[in-house]
């Protein structure tokens, strides 16, 4: 609606006539006239007083319908949040169930692993070369003979490179077979289950 034909309708509304208003902006009947017919628009100055005489805001003597804009604006800004709680709510969650099936899967998976390769055993090796005596000792599954913790003389592991094996055999064998060959002897010990301390 063009800004003439609020103020009349306005006009209308409060009762007033064209003297009435003109002598309540303090201008002549004949511009108030030029203004209903949008033949001339009023200034700044005159349109805060038509406010005021009307009791409205300048949009809406102007007909500006902000209130669609506000309710667009509102309207995006909450899809907006929407959508930024959504992907919250999806890190959130992301955070703290991944690492969660992580580590039950781990769980899962070592333990079927173990199930798979058996029980723990242990097994020593005790080695007297020139004159010196040396142990090393091994945990390992039984089925696989993989070792999962090995330990003692140093010496034993420089010469024999033994921690490089991953089956207890293969290190068993490696050792007796240095120790051997250097003139040595070796013991190994009866394979029993692993009791941890």
């Amino acid at each position: 609606m063009e800004i003439g034909k609020n103020i009349m309708n306005l006009r209308k509304k409060s009762g007033l006539s064209q003297e009435d208003l003109a002598e309540k902006v303090g201008v002549a009947r004949q511009t108030i006239s030029k203004w209903e017919l949008g033949e001339t628009s009023p200034d700044l100055k005159q349109a805060k007083e038509l406010s005021k005489i009307f009791k409205v805001s300048l949009d809406e003597l102007t007909d500006n319908d902000i209130k669609e804009i506000l309710v667009e604006k509102t309207s995006n800004t909450e899809k907006l949040a929407g959508i930024i709680i959504k992907l919250l709510k999806f890190l959130i969650v992301f955070i703290i169930v991944v690492p969660i099936l992580l580590i039950v899967m781990r769980i899962t998976f070592k333990n079927i692993h173990e199930h798979e390769a058996g029980r723990l055993m242990q097994v020593s090796i005790e080695c007297t070369i020139h004159d010196e005596n040396y142990s090393y000792e091994f945990v390992y599954y039984e089925n696989t003979g993989e070792i999962k913790y090995a330990g003692g003389d140093g010496y034993i592991v420089n010469v024999t490179h033994a921690n490089n094996y991953d089956d207890v055999h293969q290190a068993l064998d490696v050792i007796d077979a240095y120790v051997k060959n250097n003139g040595g002897t070796c013991k190994i010990s009866e394979e029993k289950p692993y009791e941890e301390e």
